[in-house]
């Protein structure tokens, strides 16, 4: 259909009418938040996002702003003129093949809690989770640093007399150098791929154990789905106050190391991920009684849903 727009080679488009003027800054705005709710979800600071992606830091912040950007609204406009989404023609994977597409066609209506049957559906159908019984022995922590893991989860692998493992831990055995090494070294994606390695041999070699995992391993698709498939999970759950004043104890700041919106990127990072902690089988707040009485609630739930 033909475009509402006019442009010039050294002009972005200038809208001729107000609707669509207004339908295009709303597609802006979106995709700003978009990318600002997958920076926050990566527990990422703009400044290390821009340095690895090789552009400015104020055009990343113009991206997530919603303003500028004149070739992504030409895309669209093609996308409009092909009644096809934008997604088709950036060559996302669910629109590389027909059975792709057609999947896509079937998923798309359904609501969240729909979408998490279908995914549970598919993943035992294609033999990627485990029984209920063997997957009940292995206890995954998850949630942000300061939950709780740690502490809550050394304690818990001794009382069921079973091992405990630090999943970061296993990350640095496995590539040879600290954590922060390994990002600043190779990049996020070479992290992701050893952090993957990491629960994959974590998995196989032990049939009950309770693993502390990282923060940021819901952000990873294919970790999560793995530990989804073979742990019982539990979110620790705490309020960001507690999440800081426990961080800082320990003498750590990352990743708002120096920032005077230390708190704000804090609430921002557990915003981005709640959506996926709430996947978790179980969830307990280790903010709302002290520690013992938080073990003991742990233990609890361990206890009446862990196959012996």
């Amino acid at each position: 259909m033909p475009s509402n727009v006019a442009s010039t080679p050294n002009h972005p488009p200038v809208a001729t009418d107000a609707d669509e003027l207004a339908r295009r800054n709303q597609f802006l705005l979106s995709l700003g938040a978009r990318v600002r709710a997958l920076r926050a979800r990566r527990g990422l600071t703009r400044k290390a996002v821009a340095q690895a992606a090789g552009v400015s830091e104020r055009h990343l912040a113009n991206l997530e702003l919603g303003t500028g950007n004149a070739s992504v609204l030409v895309l669209l406009d093609v996308a409009n003129a092909l009644q096809c989404t934008l997604a088709e023609i950036v060559g996302d994977v669910t629109t590389s093949t027909p059975e792709w597409l057609m999947l896509r066609e079937l998923l798309t209506p359904l609501d969240e809690s729909a979408l998490a049957r279908v995914r549970q559906a598919a993943s035992q159908t294609l033999g990627m989770t485990q029984d209920p019984e063997a997957r009940s022995r292995r206890i995954a922590l998850i949630g942000l640093r300061g939950a709780g893991k740690t502490t809550l989860g050394g304690r818990l692998a001794a009382a069921l007399g079973c091992p405990f493992t630090e999943l970061s831990h296993e990350v640095e055995e496995l590539a040879g150098c600290r954590l922060s090494e390994i990002q600043a070294l190779y990049g996020l994606n070479a992290y992701r791929r050893y952090e993957q390695r990491a629960l994959k041999q974590t998995i196989e070699n032990h049939d009950a154990v309770v693993i502390a995992t990282p923060g940021g391993l819901v952000s990873d698709p294919t970790a999560f789905n793995q530990l989804l498939s073979h742990c019982t999970t539990i979110w620790l759950q705490a309020s960001p106050e507690d999440h800081m004043g426990r961080v800082m104890a320990q003498g750590d700041t990352r990743p708002m190391h120096a920032s005077p919106e230390a708190m704000e990127d804090l609430k921002s990072i557990l915003a981005g991920r709640a959506a996926f902690y709430r996947k978790a089988q179980f969830t307990l707040n280790t903010s709302q009684q002290p520690l013992d009485e938080t073990f003991e609630k742990l233990l609890a739930i361990v206890q009446q849903h862990v196959s012996t």
